[in-house]
């Protein structure tokens, strides 16, 4: 038996994170339409806020991994030869991976740390 995220269980984590990613743009749309003229110095100390710091950090995993088992899904229905498979998927990894640190850079860079 496969202990990844397949089946049922990677369809409930597909669901979870698109529900959390769709509140957190619902979110993120109404603090801009009410702070339409924020300077660089007010969005990061906005984003200074742990609160906020952390929401936003849970977003980015959770787009990570949305994006990870969609693109996964795809290439085993859609790409049948196993050497294109298996190097699609070190590319996608290898994609995500970097914008993920680079997401937790900026993220970083905003606390203050």
């Amino acid at each position: 038996m496969s202990s990844g995220l397949t089946g049922l269980r990677a369809w409930i984590v597909q669901r979870i994170s698109a529900a959390y990613l769709g509140a957190f743009f619902v979110f993120a749309i109404g603090a801009m339409a009410f702070h339409p003229h924020m300077s660089y110095a007010h969005w990061r100390a906005w984003l200074g806020n742990p609160v906020l710091l952390l929401a936003t950090g849970v977003f980015v995993v959770l787009l990570l991994l949305h994006a990870w088992i969609g693109v996964r899904d795809i290439l085993i229905d859609y790409v049948h030869p196993l050497w294109l498979r298996v190097t699609a998927y070190g590319l996608v990894m290898i994609f995500l991976l970097g914008c993920g640190l680079w997401a937790a850079r900026i993220l970083l860079q905003a606390s203050g740390l």
